[in-house]
Protein backbone atom coordinates (compact mmCIF):
# COMPACT_ATOMS: atom_id res chain seq x y z
CA UNK A 1 0.00 0.00 0.00
CA UNK A 2 1.21 3.27 -1.24
CA UNK A 3 1.97 5.74 1.97
CA UNK A 4 -0.31 8.72 2.66
CA UNK A 5 2.09 11.75 2.54
CA UNK A 6 1.93 14.03 5.88
CA UNK A 7 2.54 17.52 5.70
CA UNK A 8 2.61 19.42 8.90
CA UNK A 9 1.99 23.46 9.33
CA UNK A 10 3.44 25.15 11.88
CA UNK A 11 4.21 28.71 13.35
CA UNK A 12 0.99 30.09 12.31
CA UNK A 13 -2.29 32.17 13.31
CA UNK A 14 -5.02 29.69 12.65
CA UNK A 15 -8.41 30.36 12.62
CA UNK A 16 -10.31 27.66 13.04
CA UNK A 17 -14.10 28.67 12.35
CA UNK A 18 -15.03 25.61 14.25
CA UNK A 19 -18.31 26.05 16.50
CA UNK A 20 -15.99 27.36 19.50
CA UNK A 21 -14.23 30.10 17.08
CA UNK A 22 -10.81 28.90 18.04
CA UNK A 23 -7.86 30.72 17.12
CA UNK A 24 -4.14 29.72 17.76
CA UNK A 25 -1.86 32.47 17.86
CA UNK A 26 0.80 30.29 17.30
CA UNK A 27 -0.42 27.65 15.86
CA UNK A 28 0.02 24.41 13.55
CA UNK A 29 -1.64 21.54 12.01
CA UNK A 30 -1.14 18.26 10.13
CA UNK A 31 -2.51 17.43 7.07
CA UNK A 32 -1.96 13.43 6.50
CA UNK A 33 -3.80 12.49 2.74
CA UNK A 34 -6.85 14.36 2.18
CA UNK A 35 -7.61 15.08 5.76
CA UNK A 36 -6.70 16.84 9.18
CA UNK A 37 -5.42 14.41 11.12
CA UNK A 38 -4.19 17.25 14.26
CA UNK A 39 -4.48 20.50 14.90
CA UNK A 40 -2.82 22.16 18.22
CA UNK A 41 -0.72 24.59 19.12
CA UNK A 42 2.31 24.91 17.39
CA UNK A 43 4.55 23.44 19.97
CA UNK A 44 2.41 20.59 20.78
CA UNK A 45 2.30 19.54 16.71
CA UNK A 46 5.69 19.76 16.13
CA UNK A 47 6.62 17.60 19.57
CA UNK A 48 3.93 15.28 18.42
CA UNK A 49 4.15 14.71 14.66
CA UNK A 50 7.56 16.80 13.32
CA UNK A 51 9.28 13.50 13.45
CA UNK A 52 6.51 11.34 11.53
CA UNK A 53 5.83 14.12 8.79
CA UNK A 54 7.04 14.15 5.37
CA UNK A 55 7.32 17.65 5.04
CA UNK A 56 7.37 20.29 7.85
CA UNK A 57 6.73 24.08 6.73
CA UNK A 58 7.37 26.93 8.92
CA UNK A 59 4.74 29.53 7.64
CA UNK A 60 6.01 32.30 10.03
CA UNK A 61 3.25 33.94 11.51
CA UNK A 62 1.18 33.99 8.09
CA UNK A 63 -2.68 33.27 8.77
CA UNK A 64 -4.51 30.27 8.26
CA UNK A 65 -7.81 29.65 7.42
CA UNK A 66 -9.98 26.76 5.89
CA UNK A 67 -10.62 27.20 2.09
CA UNK A 68 -12.95 30.07 0.82
CA UNK A 69 -16.42 29.01 -0.79
CA UNK A 70 -17.28 30.91 -3.53
CA UNK A 71 -21.47 29.65 -3.57
CA UNK A 72 -22.66 31.39 -6.70
CA UNK A 73 -20.56 31.80 -9.71
CA UNK A 74 -21.12 31.02 -13.59
CA UNK A 75 -17.47 29.46 -14.78
CA UNK A 76 -18.74 29.21 -18.45
CA UNK A 77 -19.32 33.30 -18.90
CA UNK A 78 -15.80 33.51 -17.35
CA UNK A 79 -14.85 34.16 -21.38
CA UNK A 80 -17.63 36.48 -21.79
CA UNK A 81 -15.94 38.87 -19.26
CA UNK A 82 -16.82 42.52 -20.12
CA UNK A 83 -19.64 42.34 -22.91
CA UNK A 84 -22.23 43.50 -20.77
CA UNK A 85 -21.38 46.44 -18.47
CA UNK A 86 -23.68 49.23 -18.36
CA UNK A 87 -26.71 47.30 -19.15
CA UNK A 88 -29.99 46.45 -17.77
CA UNK A 89 -30.48 43.26 -16.91
CA UNK A 90 -33.18 41.85 -19.77
CA UNK A 91 -30.49 43.55 -22.40
CA UNK A 92 -27.94 42.00 -20.63
CA UNK A 93 -29.95 38.22 -20.59
CA UNK A 94 -31.52 38.54 -23.90
CA UNK A 95 -28.95 40.17 -26.19
CA UNK A 96 -25.90 39.22 -24.54
CA UNK A 97 -25.50 36.08 -22.12
CA UNK A 98 -27.98 33.99 -23.90
CA UNK A 99 -26.21 34.46 -27.64
CA UNK A 100 -23.41 33.92 -26.03
CA UNK A 101 -23.50 30.58 -23.82
CA UNK A 102 -26.10 29.36 -26.71
CA UNK A 103 -22.84 29.75 -28.97
CA UNK A 104 -20.15 27.89 -26.62
CA UNK A 105 -18.89 24.21 -27.32
CA UNK A 106 -17.62 21.85 -24.87
CA UNK A 107 -14.42 23.14 -25.69
CA UNK A 108 -14.96 26.58 -24.10
CA UNK A 109 -16.79 25.54 -21.43
CA UNK A 110 -13.34 23.63 -20.52
CA UNK A 111 -11.22 26.70 -21.09
CA UNK A 112 -13.54 29.36 -19.09
CA UNK A 113 -13.97 26.80 -15.97
CA UNK A 114 -9.70 26.62 -16.56
CA UNK A 115 -9.57 30.99 -16.30
CA UNK A 116 -12.15 31.24 -13.96
CA UNK A 117 -11.00 28.71 -11.16
CA UNK A 118 -7.25 30.06 -11.47
CA UNK A 119 -8.90 33.89 -10.49
CA UNK A 120 -10.84 31.68 -7.64
CA UNK A 121 -7.75 29.95 -6.35
CA UNK A 122 -5.95 33.55 -6.46
CA UNK A 123 -8.21 34.82 -4.50
CA UNK A 124 -8.10 31.81 -1.61
CA UNK A 125 -11.41 30.02 -3.23
CA UNK A 126 -10.99 25.83 -2.59
CA UNK A 127 -14.81 25.20 -3.43
CA UNK A 128 -17.63 26.92 -6.02
CA UNK A 129 -21.04 26.24 -6.82
CA UNK A 130 -22.07 26.48 -10.31
CA UNK A 131 -24.90 28.88 -11.19
CA UNK A 132 -25.89 26.54 -13.96
CA UNK A 133 -24.10 27.05 -17.52
CA UNK A 134 -23.60 25.12 -20.90
CA UNK A 135 -21.59 21.91 -21.18
CA UNK A 136 -20.94 20.50 -17.77
CA UNK A 137 -18.90 17.49 -19.09
CA UNK A 138 -16.48 20.26 -20.26
CA UNK A 139 -16.67 22.25 -16.62
CA UNK A 140 -15.98 18.53 -14.85
CA UNK A 141 -12.76 18.37 -16.78
CA UNK A 142 -11.22 21.71 -15.93
CA UNK A 143 -11.95 20.94 -12.16
CA UNK A 144 -10.04 17.89 -12.35
CA UNK A 145 -7.41 19.50 -14.17
CA UNK A 146 -7.68 22.78 -11.09
CA UNK A 147 -7.52 20.37 -8.06
CA UNK A 148 -10.76 21.99 -6.33
CA UNK A 149 -13.85 21.26 -5.53
CA UNK A 150 -16.76 22.12 -7.11
CA UNK A 151 -20.85 21.34 -7.40
CA UNK A 152 -21.76 21.57 -10.77
CA UNK A 153 -25.20 22.36 -12.29
CA UNK A 154 -26.37 23.04 -15.70
CA UNK A 155 -28.41 25.97 -17.05
CA UNK A 156 -31.71 24.49 -17.26
CA UNK A 157 -34.84 26.30 -19.12
CA UNK A 158 -37.86 24.48 -20.71
CA UNK A 159 -40.24 27.66 -21.47
CA UNK A 160 -40.32 31.41 -21.45
CA UNK A 161 -39.27 34.94 -24.08
CA UNK A 162 -36.39 35.32 -25.97
CA UNK A 163 -34.43 31.78 -25.77
CA UNK A 164 -32.06 31.11 -28.35
CA UNK A 165 -33.63 29.08 -30.93
CA UNK A 166 -31.30 25.73 -29.94
CA UNK A 167 -32.48 26.34 -26.53
CA UNK A 168 -35.96 27.00 -27.12
CA UNK A 169 -36.82 22.98 -28.16
CA UNK A 170 -35.35 21.87 -25.11
CA UNK A 171 -38.76 19.28 -23.27
CA UNK A 172 -39.06 19.58 -19.70
CA UNK A 173 -38.51 15.69 -20.28
CA UNK A 174 -34.74 16.73 -21.76
CA UNK A 175 -33.71 19.31 -19.26
CA UNK A 176 -34.60 16.24 -16.28
CA UNK A 177 -32.95 13.47 -18.37
CA UNK A 178 -30.08 15.30 -18.81
CA UNK A 179 -29.10 16.56 -15.63
CA UNK A 180 -29.63 12.91 -14.74
CA UNK A 181 -27.25 12.12 -17.08
CA UNK A 182 -24.79 14.27 -15.83
CA UNK A 183 -25.03 13.16 -12.34
CA UNK A 184 -24.56 9.67 -12.96
CA UNK A 185 -21.13 10.26 -15.25
CA UNK A 186 -19.67 12.72 -13.12
CA UNK A 187 -21.07 12.64 -9.53
CA UNK A 188 -18.21 12.01 -7.10
CA UNK A 189 -15.15 12.33 -10.20
CA UNK A 190 -11.94 13.60 -8.94
CA UNK A 191 -11.32 12.29 -6.41
CA UNK A 192 -14.89 13.34 -5.00
CA UNK A 193 -14.30 16.89 -5.76
CA UNK A 194 -17.08 17.01 -7.55
CA UNK A 195 -20.94 17.12 -6.90
CA UNK A 196 -23.59 17.87 -9.40
CA UNK A 197 -26.44 19.12 -8.65
CA UNK A 198 -29.67 20.48 -10.85
CA UNK A 199 -30.05 23.76 -12.04
CA UNK A 200 -33.13 25.72 -12.30
CA UNK A 201 -32.18 28.87 -14.19
CA UNK A 202 -34.89 31.16 -12.99
CA UNK A 203 -38.87 31.01 -12.55
CA UNK A 204 -39.67 33.05 -15.45
CA UNK A 205 -37.73 29.72 -17.66
CA UNK A 206 -39.47 26.90 -16.09
CA UNK A 207 -43.33 25.17 -16.04
CA UNK A 208 -44.22 24.03 -13.04
CA UNK A 209 -44.16 19.97 -14.25
CA UNK A 210 -39.89 21.07 -14.62
CA UNK A 211 -40.01 23.27 -11.15
CA UNK A 212 -41.33 19.77 -9.18
CA UNK A 213 -39.71 17.41 -11.43
CA UNK A 214 -36.41 18.68 -10.64
CA UNK A 215 -37.34 18.98 -6.57
CA UNK A 216 -38.11 15.54 -6.64
CA UNK A 217 -35.36 14.10 -8.60
CA UNK A 218 -32.83 15.97 -6.47
CA UNK A 219 -34.12 14.58 -3.27
CA UNK A 220 -34.32 11.24 -4.81
CA UNK A 221 -30.59 11.45 -5.49
CA UNK A 222 -30.19 13.38 -2.48
CA UNK A 223 -28.22 16.59 -4.32
CA UNK A 224 -29.15 20.34 -4.20
CA UNK A 225 -31.34 22.67 -6.31
CA UNK A 226 -28.95 26.03 -7.44
CA UNK A 227 -31.90 28.40 -8.52
CA UNK A 228 -31.85 32.36 -9.48
CA UNK A 229 -34.92 34.14 -7.24
CA UNK A 230 -36.34 37.36 -6.59
CA UNK A 231 -33.86 39.28 -8.47
CA UNK A 232 -35.79 41.80 -10.06
CA UNK A 233 -39.34 43.26 -9.80
CA UNK A 234 -40.12 42.46 -12.97
CA UNK A 235 -39.15 38.83 -12.15
CA UNK A 236 -41.86 39.50 -8.79
CA UNK A 237 -44.21 41.05 -10.88
CA UNK A 238 -44.63 38.37 -13.63
CA UNK A 239 -44.82 35.61 -10.81
CA UNK A 240 -47.82 37.58 -9.50
CA UNK A 241 -49.31 38.18 -12.47
CA UNK A 242 -49.35 34.44 -14.04
CA UNK A 243 -48.99 32.24 -11.36
CA UNK A 244 -51.62 33.39 -9.08
CA UNK A 245 -49.80 34.58 -5.39
CA UNK A 246 -49.53 37.74 -4.09
CA UNK A 247 -46.45 38.95 -4.22
CA UNK A 248 -43.37 37.10 -6.29
CA UNK A 249 -41.30 34.10 -6.65
CA UNK A 250 -40.22 33.20 -3.01
CA UNK A 251 -44.19 33.31 -2.34
CA UNK A 252 -45.06 30.78 -5.35
CA UNK A 253 -42.07 28.35 -4.44
CA UNK A 254 -43.69 28.32 -0.85
CA UNK A 255 -46.72 27.35 -2.59
CA UNK A 256 -45.70 24.80 -5.05
CA UNK A 257 -43.38 23.05 -2.30
CA UNK A 258 -39.88 23.81 -3.58
CA UNK A 259 -38.43 25.42 -0.31
CA UNK A 260 -36.39 22.52 1.00
CA UNK A 261 -32.79 22.79 2.88
CA UNK A 262 -31.41 21.31 -0.62
CA UNK A 263 -32.34 25.17 -2.30
CA UNK A 264 -29.64 27.32 -2.96
CA UNK A 265 -31.51 30.76 -3.86
CA UNK A 266 -29.09 32.86 -5.69
CA UNK A 267 -29.57 37.16 -5.44
CA UNK A 268 -33.00 36.44 -2.91
CA UNK A 269 -33.35 40.34 -3.81
CA UNK A 270 -36.73 41.55 -4.13
CA UNK A 271 -38.52 39.95 -0.72
CA UNK A 272 -40.79 40.55 1.66
CA UNK A 273 -40.90 40.16 5.44
CA UNK A 274 -43.37 36.82 5.15
CA UNK A 275 -40.94 35.71 2.49
CA UNK A 276 -38.33 35.73 4.73
CA UNK A 277 -40.01 34.01 7.26
CA UNK A 278 -40.68 31.08 4.58
CA UNK A 279 -37.43 31.13 3.56
CA UNK A 280 -36.27 30.63 7.24
CA UNK A 281 -38.91 27.93 8.34
CA UNK A 282 -37.65 26.01 5.15
CA UNK A 283 -33.96 25.92 5.99
CA UNK A 284 -33.43 27.36 2.53
CA UNK A 285 -29.58 28.76 1.63
CA UNK A 286 -29.20 31.96 0.42
CA UNK A 287 -26.35 32.94 -1.82
CA UNK A 288 -25.72 36.76 -1.40
CA UNK A 289 -23.73 38.66 -4.44
CA UNK A 290 -22.63 41.73 -3.22
CA UNK A 291 -21.21 43.12 -6.50
CA UNK A 292 -23.85 41.84 -9.04
CA UNK A 293 -26.31 43.68 -6.90
CA UNK A 294 -25.32 46.63 -6.51
CA UNK A 295 -24.52 46.67 -10.37
CA UNK A 296 -28.03 45.52 -11.60
CA UNK A 297 -30.57 44.16 -8.87
CA UNK A 298 -30.51 46.49 -5.62
CA UNK A 299 -30.34 46.29 -2.02
CA UNK A 300 -31.10 42.57 -0.43
CA UNK A 301 -32.47 42.18 3.27
CA UNK A 302 -29.49 40.37 3.93
CA UNK A 303 -29.55 41.50 7.90
CA UNK A 304 -33.23 40.32 8.22
CA UNK A 305 -32.44 37.32 6.57
CA UNK A 306 -29.68 36.41 9.59
CA UNK A 307 -31.97 37.62 11.83
CA UNK A 308 -34.09 35.22 10.96
CA UNK A 309 -31.63 32.30 11.04
CA UNK A 310 -31.16 32.03 7.51
CA UNK A 311 -27.97 30.59 6.23
CA UNK A 312 -26.51 33.43 3.75
CA UNK A 313 -23.30 32.73 1.95
CA UNK A 314 -21.51 34.81 -0.96
CA UNK A 315 -21.09 34.38 -4.57
CA UNK A 316 -19.39 36.10 -7.36
CA UNK A 317 -21.55 35.38 -9.68
CA UNK A 318 -20.19 35.24 -13.74
CA UNK A 319 -17.98 37.60 -15.11
CA UNK A 320 -20.53 39.72 -17.24
CA UNK A 321 -22.01 40.47 -14.19
CA UNK A 322 -19.15 41.54 -11.95
CA UNK A 323 -15.93 41.38 -14.00
CA UNK A 324 -14.09 40.23 -10.42
CA UNK A 325 -14.25 37.05 -9.34
CA UNK A 326 -12.40 37.41 -6.31
CA UNK A 327 -14.38 35.95 -2.91
CA UNK A 328 -12.08 38.59 -0.72
CA UNK A 329 -13.78 41.32 -2.97
CA UNK A 330 -17.37 40.29 -2.27
CA UNK A 331 -16.67 40.88 2.02
CA UNK A 332 -15.07 43.67 2.04
CA UNK A 333 -18.54 44.82 0.01
CA UNK A 334 -20.92 42.28 1.74
CA UNK A 335 -20.24 44.47 5.53
CA UNK A 336 -19.96 47.95 4.01
CA UNK A 337 -22.71 47.63 1.40
CA UNK A 338 -25.03 46.67 4.33
CA UNK A 339 -23.72 49.08 6.77
CA UNK A 340 -25.31 51.44 4.47
CA UNK A 341 -28.25 49.96 3.48
CA UNK A 342 -29.29 51.02 7.10
CA UNK A 343 -29.93 54.67 6.11
CA UNK A 344 -32.71 53.17 3.52
CA UNK A 345 -34.36 51.04 6.63
CA UNK A 346 -33.19 52.91 9.77
CA UNK A 347 -32.89 56.47 8.44
CA UNK A 348 -28.92 56.05 9.55
CA UNK A 349 -26.49 53.79 9.04
CA UNK A 350 -25.33 51.18 10.84
CA UNK A 351 -21.37 50.24 11.40
CA UNK A 352 -22.19 47.34 13.64
CA UNK A 353 -24.57 45.88 11.04
CA UNK A 354 -22.77 42.33 9.68
CA UNK A 355 -19.43 42.53 11.14
CA UNK A 356 -16.42 41.04 10.20
CA UNK A 357 -16.97 37.72 11.83
CA UNK A 358 -20.51 37.54 10.42
CA UNK A 359 -18.99 37.85 6.88
CA UNK A 360 -16.07 35.17 7.25
CA UNK A 361 -18.76 32.77 8.29
CA UNK A 362 -20.38 33.19 5.25
CA UNK A 363 -16.97 32.49 3.30
CA UNK A 364 -16.14 29.31 5.48
CA UNK A 365 -18.67 27.48 7.21
CA UNK A 366 -21.93 29.00 5.77
CA UNK A 367 -20.46 28.49 2.51
CA UNK A 368 -19.83 24.47 3.40
CA UNK A 369 -23.14 24.07 4.91
CA UNK A 370 -25.14 26.01 1.58
CA UNK A 371 -23.53 23.54 -0.89
CA UNK A 372 -24.51 20.84 1.57
CA UNK A 373 -20.42 19.92 2.39
CA UNK A 374 -20.23 21.26 6.06
CA UNK A 375 -19.74 17.64 7.54
CA UNK A 376 -16.14 17.77 5.55
CA UNK A 377 -14.97 21.52 4.78
CA UNK A 378 -16.06 25.00 6.03
CA UNK A 379 -13.66 24.90 8.93
CA UNK A 380 -10.54 23.50 10.69
CA UNK A 381 -11.41 20.47 12.26
CA UNK A 382 -9.73 16.68 13.19
CA UNK A 383 -11.18 14.42 10.62
CA UNK A 384 -12.53 17.69 8.32
CA UNK A 385 -10.94 17.56 4.58
CA UNK A 386 -7.68 19.65 4.35
CA UNK A 387 -8.65 22.60 2.61
CA UNK A 388 -6.68 25.31 3.74
CA UNK A 389 -5.85 29.08 2.70
CA UNK A 390 -3.03 30.84 3.35
CA UNK A 391 -2.43 34.37 4.01
CA UNK A 392 0.71 36.37 4.04
CA UNK A 393 -0.56 39.52 6.41
CA UNK A 394 2.98 41.09 5.93
CA UNK A 395 2.51 44.03 2.94
CA UNK A 396 1.39 47.07 2.78
CA UNK A 397 -2.54 46.23 2.44
CA UNK A 398 -2.86 44.72 6.41
CA UNK A 399 0.32 46.32 7.96
CA UNK A 400 -0.12 47.33 11.03
CA UNK A 401 -2.52 44.37 11.78
CA UNK A 402 -4.39 45.54 15.10
CA UNK A 403 -7.35 43.16 14.61
CA UNK A 404 -6.55 40.08 12.78
CA UNK A 405 -10.38 39.34 11.98
CA UNK A 406 -11.25 42.48 11.24
CA UNK A 407 -8.60 43.00 8.98
CA UNK A 408 -9.41 39.69 6.99
CA UNK A 409 -12.61 41.89 5.98
CA UNK A 410 -11.21 45.16 5.39
CA UNK A 411 -8.07 45.16 4.53
CA UNK A 412 -7.03 41.69 2.90
CA UNK A 413 -6.85 41.65 -0.65
CA UNK A 414 -6.47 39.10 -3.44
CA UNK A 415 -2.19 39.45 -3.58
CA UNK A 416 -2.25 38.57 0.23
CA UNK A 417 -3.63 34.74 -1.03
CA UNK A 418 0.09 32.65 -0.53
CA UNK A 419 -0.96 29.69 -0.99
CA UNK A 420 -4.05 27.12 -1.04
CA UNK A 421 -4.41 23.51 -0.35
CA UNK A 422 -7.60 21.34 -1.55
CA UNK A 423 -7.93 17.65 -0.80
CA UNK A 424 -4.76 18.08 1.12
CA UNK A 425 -3.03 18.76 -2.15
CA UNK A 426 -1.38 22.26 -3.01
CA UNK A 427 -2.74 23.25 -5.76
CA UNK A 428 -1.16 27.15 -5.44
CA UNK A 429 2.09 27.39 -3.64
CA UNK A 430 4.10 31.25 -3.33
CA UNK A 431 0.78 32.58 -5.12
CA UNK A 432 2.01 30.30 -8.33
CA UNK A 433 -0.86 28.05 -9.54
CA UNK A 434 0.53 24.18 -9.94
CA UNK A 435 -2.20 22.62 -11.47
CA UNK A 436 -2.58 24.58 -15.06
CA UNK A 437 -0.24 26.67 -16.94
CA UNK A 438 -1.35 29.78 -16.35
CA UNK A 439 0.67 31.56 -19.44
CA UNK A 440 -0.83 29.27 -21.80
CA UNK A 441 -3.82 29.03 -20.40
CA UNK A 442 -4.65 33.08 -21.21
CA UNK A 443 -3.15 32.78 -24.48
CA UNK A 444 -5.93 30.13 -25.00
CA UNK A 445 -8.44 32.09 -23.71
CA UNK A 446 -7.80 35.09 -25.35
CA UNK A 447 -8.00 33.23 -29.10
CA UNK A 448 -11.41 30.99 -27.49
CA UNK A 449 -13.41 33.81 -26.84
CA UNK A 450 -12.29 36.36 -29.85
CA UNK A 451 -13.77 33.18 -31.59
CA UNK A 452 -17.37 32.90 -29.05
CA UNK A 453 -18.33 36.89 -29.47
CA UNK A 454 -18.27 36.36 -33.39
CA UNK A 455 -19.98 33.05 -33.61
CA UNK A 456 -22.62 34.39 -31.36
CA UNK A 457 -22.82 37.90 -33.31
CA UNK A 458 -22.09 40.03 -30.19
CA UNK A 459 -20.47 43.49 -30.86
CA UNK A 460 -19.63 45.92 -28.15
CA UNK A 461 -20.63 49.39 -28.80
CA UNK A 462 -17.65 51.92 -28.85
CA UNK A 463 -17.96 53.93 -25.62
CA UNK A 464 -15.58 57.09 -26.81
CA UNK A 465 -13.86 58.29 -30.25
CA UNK A 466 -11.07 55.60 -31.24
CA UNK A 467 -8.25 57.02 -33.25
Amino acid sequence: MEKVPVILLHNALVITMDSDSRVYKSGGLVVEGDKIKAIASSAEILEQFSSLSDEVIDLNGRIVLPGFINTHVHTSQQLGRGIADDVDLMTWLHDRIWPYESNMTEEDSYISTLLCGIELIHSGVTCFAEAGGQHVTGMARAVESLGIRACLAQSTMDCGQGLPANWANHTTEYCLQSQKELYNKHQDTAEGRIRIWFGLRQIMNASDNLLLGTRDIAKELGTGIHMHVAEIPYENQVVTNTRGVDHGTVTYLEKIGLLHSNLLAAHVVWTNDNEIDFLSKAGVKVSYCPAAAMRMLGFASIREMLDAGICVSLGTDGAPSNNRMSIIDEMYLASLINKGREAHVKGMTDPTAVPAETVLKMVTVNGARAVLWDNEIGSLEVGKKADVVVINHSSWSMVPMHDCISSLVYSMRTENIDSVMCNGKWVMRGQKILTVNEEELLSLAKQASSKLLKRAGIVIPTRMNFL
